[in-house]
């Protein structure tokens, strides 16, 4: 599948639509504001912000904040840890 002129394949550039940009801004405003008083306590890599801003831009509003959701439900105690990208 081509990813079109200008564009590397997967790599999300000028993919994200208006939602999901529209989305991304309490993620990114949570990274900028709390993420600091928090400190870096996360079980998985990607961070979970990471994770959702790289969720938003590859799968666009409804799919990317599926798998965000998904991937908090997944961040507890009880829950693993380690890598988990996101799929494609």
């Amino acid at each position: 599948m081509s990813a079109g002129p200008g564009h590397a394949p997967h790599c999300g550039c000028a993919r994200a639509g208006a939602g999901a940009r529209l989305l991304a801004l309490p993620v990114r405003a949570y990274r900028l504001v709390f993420s600091p008083w928090v400190g870096m306590n996360c079980r998985f890599t990607p961070t979970c912000s990471e994770y959702a801003l790289e969720a938003l831009e590859r799968h666009g509003a409804l799919r990317g904040s599926w798998l965000t959701l998904r991937r908090l439900l997944r961040c507890h105690p009880l829950g693993g840890s380690g890598i988990d990208n996101v799929p494609d």
